[in-house]
């Protein structure tokens, strides 16, 4: 896995725009990865740059008002990237769960046919795009898996490691799914998936966003797969983890589970 680089910077020491390379296979338009951001001005010009480079992925980024400047490195990123960059300005910070709500609407509007998400900073690596991308091919929802055999965590402490994993175990349990790795947020979504799922419906913000997001497809009869992918705690910025999100955790599993009809509404898989 490529290390998490810092941003270039001139010899006056500014911030310098990562050049984008033109994308290596794939038809155009057809792939959109949905990046929610937070003062991540320091990550996203890189990071689309390295996206652009393992495949035909156009790029959303959902920005709620960095104070950082990330909106404006978005803007120049939409500008120089001849269409292959979009951004979603959002008047402050409005949760996880609605920006990723908003990009899927969007990429639905505008007529993607694989949708990904994935956060902003580095860790989940862009390297692994193209791994989720292939395994659509066989299922309606894939899941980047830290706790499938090949999956793994770095440079998380011991309770922050426990933390994840019980919390994980912990949703399934309540659940009664079969996944390993509820919390993560590195997916891929088929169209058709989308369509299904009811987004007005969604009723976390925080990061049981992705339980509840994954909860909904399994109850659908969507074929959901794991894969794994290395996830590498950040180097630059701040996490956004607050006990808040983890109280939301905990409470949000048991409110699905009560709340939701017993009888799935199966949609047998197609290719």
């Amino acid at each position: 896995m490529p290390t998490r680089a810092h941003p270039s910077l001139s010899k006056t020491g500014a911030r310098t725009m990562p050049e984008l390379p033109r994308a290596v296979e794939g038809p155009r338009g057809q792939s959109l990865v949905i990046i929610p951001t937070y003062n991540e001005a320091e990550n996203l010009g890189l990071l689309v740059s390295m996206i652009f480079t393992h495949g035909s992925f156009d790029v959303l980024v959902v920005d709620d008002n960095s104070p950082d400047g990330t909106g404006e490195v978005a803007d120049k990123l939409t500008r120089r990237s001849k269409g292959r960059v979009a951004v979603l300005h959002r008047p402050g910070k409005l949760g996880l769960g609605t920006a990723y709500v908003q990009g899927f609407r969007y990429a639905l509007e505008t007529g993607y046919d694989r949708v990904f998400q994935m956060d902003a900073d580095f860790s989940h690596d862009p390297a692994s795009l193209p791994s989720l991308w292939q395994a659509l091919n066989q299922a309606d929802v894939v899941l980047g898996s830290r706790y499938v055999p090949g999956g793994a965590t770095r440079n998380w402490s011991v309770f922050r490691r426990a933390l994840s994993r019980v919390g994980s175990f912990y949703a399934a349990t309540v659940l009664g799914v079969p996944f390993h790795d509820l919390t993560g947020g590195f997916k891929g979504f088929r169209r058709r998936a989308l369509e299904a799922l009811d987004l007005d419906g969604i009723r976390s913000n925080g990061y049981s966003f992705q339980i509840e997001v994954t909860y909904r497809f399994h109850r659908l009869g969507f074929r959901i797969v794991e894969i794994p992918i290395t996830f590498e705690e950040r180097r630059v910025g701040q996490s956004k983890m607050c006990m808040s999100i983890v109280a939301e955790a905990i409470l949000v599993p048991w409110e699905l589970r009560l709340s939701q009809p017993h009888l799935r509404e199966v949609h047998p898989w197609t290719r």
